[in-house]
């Protein structure tokens, strides 16, 4: 990995559809934007501020969230995902994420991903398969 220092940041961006609808994603029964979809789009934000600084064969994982949804969100909203590094801790790396729609913020947290080799990874989770 390439050397990194804390407040790179990085973005996601969606718009809101049946496609990440609470109704749909089975987080709830009404059609807004769900929270696993929030959660999914910080995350996205949070692998955004590392993509350039990986190496071939290297990648991140997700280890930790907590996060709050403070705002619904309806159909054809646009929603957006910032996160900002702030620590760096060997090959686990601390974010602050929120997202915001176009009528303001809609969640705030943090999140925790921690460097992995892809190939040494995906092996060793699917030796479970032999077990």
């Amino acid at each position: 990995m390439k050397e990194i220092n804390v407040n790179v940041k990085g973005l996601a961006k969606t718009t809101v559809n049946e496609n990440n609808f609470a109704a749909t994603m089975g987080s709830g029964s009404l059609k807004v934007f769900a929270t696993p979809a929030m959660v999914a789009l910080m995350e996205a934000s949070a692998c955004d501020c590392l993509a350039e600084y990986l190496d071939e064969g290297e990648t991140t994982v997700g280890t930790e969230l907590n996060i709050k949804h403070i705002s619904a969100t309806p159909d054809t909203m646009s929603v957006t995902a910032e996160a900002v590094l702030t620590a760096v801790n060997g090959r686990e790396f601390t974010f602050e994420t929120k997202a915001y729609d176009e009528s303001g913020e809609i969640g705030c947290g943090t999140h925790k991903r921690f460097l992995v080799y892809s190939e040494k990874f995906t092996a060793k989770t699917y030796e479970k398969l032999n077990k």
